[in-house]
Order: structure tokens, then C-alpha cells, then sequence
């Protein structure tokens, strides 16, 4: 099968119809048939059902497009790199907001420092959609500090990270040196989105051992949460590695999980089907270093079950 197969198929399968494919593509109708049909006989499978005047791809059919796109890109990358003068590699590196955050632009800064023809897209999101542009081969690797749960994708977990409870002076919690669990039932909390690692980490927690909040503030930016805490009487759970400022100036008090519940790491992840291009090798490596940078422990408050 050829490239031109492979690019009507995925054209087709991002746009649900034939007729819609051979319009972006310039071509006739039945050229885009037959391409698919030809997918479909070589593969022996179905690639697409066809009801009414719709098509639905098939679970062979997903499976496919995850090849198809990330043969595509390949070849895109080949051209691109053979072709352009100066010969400049692209990365198209992903990362949740955590990570986005507090480490993500210093690694990519060391990575174009040490790589002068390096050129490195990033996208920040939460950890269920910089997932999904893994799947799709709109990303060639992330950082994450959430879950992932494809089993297309290979997680290795990179640095340590935990989470810890953060009010500011104007809440009652400011004066402890100890809380326990059972303090957080029906306080009200700011927390992160949706889709996100932390949320999902903290509302295991919650459900473990059955306490309820109220959700006051909700945001998909850590910055927009803490500035929420330090201007209202709200609560939040956030890495230590985003507040390291507001801790140190004692706007912010942080009380560390007892239990370690909160404990984790961020992961390297990239599609089981990946070509590591040196560049990728080159990420983990950095990666790798910052596992032993040591941030301060202002917070010597703890939070016990």
C-alpha cells in the first residue's frame, strides 16, 4: 500500500464521507472509493461501516489511523528534515498543566540550547487530551503527571512529585501545625478541571475515605488557582513544585499527606509505536537530571488520615 492510500484513508476518517475527502483532496469521487477499497481487500477487513449516507470506521479501521497518521508524519518529517536547508528538526512535545508549568519551559530551553537546529513545538493541556493527541499522532511525546490509560502508549515514570493542601493566611487552617482528613469534609475547595491528573488523584483520595467538598472554583491553570487562594478563603491540592514563592514568603501554607497518597511522578509518554529519534532520547536524559534537583520543604505542617 502507498502513501496516497494512506492519505485518502486518514482524510476520510477525519472527515466522515467520501464526497467531503475528494473535494479537500482535489480528486473524483470514485478514486476515493476505490483507494479505501483497496485498503480494505489488502487488509482483508472492514474499514469503515457504511450506513445510509454515512461512514463509521471500524475498530480495524482506529486502529489503522493511528498507523496511518504516524507513517504520514514520518514521511512529512523525513522531507521536511532532507529538504530544508538548514536541515531544522522539529519536536512536537506535549505536556500537562503541572508539568507545563513549573518544568516544561526550562527543559525545552535546554534542549534548543544544546540542539541550535532543534525546533520544538509544545502544547499544554490536561493529561486526558495531550493523551489523546499521543493516539492521533499529533504529538511525538509528553510529559505528564496524570494516569495514562491507553495501552498504546508507554509511560516511564521521570521525576517525583507530590502534592500537598494549600490555604492562605485568611483561612482558619493558617494557624495549624496538624489537621486531619475528616477537616476537609464540605470545605470549600478551588480545583483543577476535569481530565485532570491532580483532580483525579485528589478525588480518589476523597472517595477513599468518603469526605465531601463543595468545588467553589474551578480552573484548568494552577496560576489562576492559587491566585483564587491567596484573595479568598478557599483550599486546594496542587503540586509543591507551583507555590515554591508563595510558601517561602508564608502567603501560602502548605500541610504534607501523612500517608503519602498524594505521592507521584511525572512520566515521559509516546506511542508504543514511536521512532525515538535522538531528540527523544535527549528529553528523558534531561528528564533524568531533574529528578535530583532537591526543591525546599517549607512546610513541615502534615495532614494525618
Amino acid at each position: 500500500m502507498t502513501l496516497r492510500h494512506m492519505n485518502i484513508f486518514v482524510v476520510v476518517a477525519e472527515l466522515g464521507s467520501m464526497s467531503a475527502a475528494a473535494k479537500q483532496l482535489f480528486i473524483s469521487q470514485p478514486a476515493v472509493s476505490q483507494a479505501v477499497s483497496e485498503l480494505e481487500t489488502h487488509y482483508q477487513t472492514l474499514l469503515f461501516d457504511r450506513l445510509g449516507h454515512k461512514l463509521y470506521i471500524t475498530q480495524n479501521g482506529e486502529k489503522l489511523l493511528i498507523l496511518a497518521k504516524q507513517l504520514l508524519h514520518q514521511h512529512n518529517s523525513m522531507e521536511e528534515a532532507m529538504l530544508t536547508k538548514e536541515n531544522q528538526i522539529h519536536l512536537r512535545l506535549g505536556s500537562s498543566m503541572t508539568v507545563g508549568t513549573c518544568l516544561m519551559p526550562d527543559v525545552i530551553s535546554e534542549m534548543e540550547q544544546s540542539q541550535p537546529l532543534l525546533n520544538v513545538y509544545s502544547m499544554v493541556n490536561n493529561t486526558a487530551e495531550i493523551e489523546q493527541c499521543l493516539l492521533n499522532s499529533s504529538l511525538d511525546a509528553a510529559v505528564v503527571e496524570g494516569d495514562i490509560q491507553s495501552s498504546h502508549l508507554v509511560s516511564i515514570p521521570v521525576i517525583s512529585d507530590q502534592l500537598v493542601l494549600l490555604c492562605s493566611k485568611a483561612h482558619p487552617f493558617y494557624s495549624k501545625q496538624m489537621i486531619c482528613s475528616s477537616d476537609l469534609n464540605n470545605m470549600k475547595f478551588a480545583m483543577r478541571e476535569n481530565g485532570s491528573g491532580t483532580r483525579k488523584l485528589f478525588e480518589s483520595y476523597l472517595s477513599q475515605h468518603s469526605l465531601t467538598i463543595q468545588v467553589a472554583w474551578e480552573a484548568n491553570c494552577p496560576r489562576s488557582i492559587t491566585n483564587a487562594l491567596l484573595t479568598q478563603n478557599l483550599l486546594t491540592v496542587m503540586s509543591y513544585r507551583l507555590v515554591q514563592p508563595e510558601l517561602k514568603e508564608g502567603r501560602l501554607k502548605a500541610f504534607s499527606n501523612d500517608s503519602h497518597a498524594w505521592d507521584r511522578t511525572f512520566k515521559l509518554v509516546y506511542h508504543k509505536d514511536k521512532l525515538l529519534t535522538p531528540e527523544i532520547h535527549k528529553l528523558k536524559e534531561i528528564l533524568e537530571r531533574y529528578e535530583s534537583v532537591t526543591l525546599a520543604n517549607p512546610y513541615p505542617c502534615r495532614l494525618t488520615d
